[in-house]
């Protein structure tokens, strides 16, 4: 039975999450504030957080930051906070995946499946295999259809970025700063074009991307 806190003192949606959940199989746990979901996280060791981020006492970033002093656990941010710059936050800070409120049960469901399986271990990833191409890690290579595709340095650097967490959301701010050194952070425009030319190369119909996604304002994500 997978293990999920709850991080929220909004009292009635946490009442329908619990039925809801519980319905389902999952053992919750549920903090009300960030000092509680602190305590809760080391000693419960949940398998995904749902966080809010507009928490009494200590805010959702910050209990973020603090998990990932020393835990790798899968943590989706349930917020009303529809500000770009808030979303971008909680993902550089650590955040797996970030739902806005109100939303589906059905949604949330799946993201948390995707949750517990990027949370299980696994051996580190040495090769990407999808309908439209395959990528080997180590050997620094990309084929499609049998053929060779050239990746420019900068396309192969932010491509092994986005295909080493396969369904997680990468911040902007986080691949520009890997990409192209923290200087650029702000630099949105390059991404834009490096991007444009990954899916022009990998993606069966660059214009409607199937693999290399954009969330908007946010930052992109990787679908094998």
């Amino acid at each position: 039975m997978s293990r999920i806190l709850l991080v929220d003192d909004d009292r009635p949606l946490v009442r329908a999450l619990r039925i809801s959940l519980e319905a389902r199989g999952y053992d919750l746990d549920v903090a009300g504030s960030g000092e509680a979901a602190l305590d809760l996280a080391a000693h419960r060791h949940p398998d995904v957080i749902l966080l809010d981020l507009g928490l009494p006492g200590i805010d959702g970033v910050d209990v973020i930051r603090a998990l990932r002093g020393w835990s790798e656990v899968p943590v989706i941010v349930l917020s009303a906070r529809h500000q770009g710059s808030t979303k971008v936050d909680a993902l550089d800070a650590g955040a797996d995946d970030y739902v806005t409120k109100p939303f589906a049960m059905d949604e949330l469901l799946a993201r948390i499946r995707v949750a517990l399986r990027r949370g299980t271990p696994t051996e580190e990833v040495a090769s990407v295999d999808t309908a439209d191409f395959s990528i080997d890690l180590a050997a620094r290579k990309v084929d499609r259809h049998g053929e060779r595709v050239h990746l420019t340095p900068k396309e192969w650097e932010l491509v092994e970025r986005l295909v080493r967490h396969p369904g997680r959301l990468v911040s902007q701010h986080q691949l520009l700063h890997d990409v192209w050194g923290p200087e650029y952070a702000t630099e949105t425009d390059y991404l834009r074009v490096l991007l444009a030319r990954v899916r022009r190369k990998l993606e069966p119909d660059p214009a409607h991307p199937v693999h290399f996604l954009t969330e908007p304002g946010m930052g992109y994500r990787f679908e094998p």
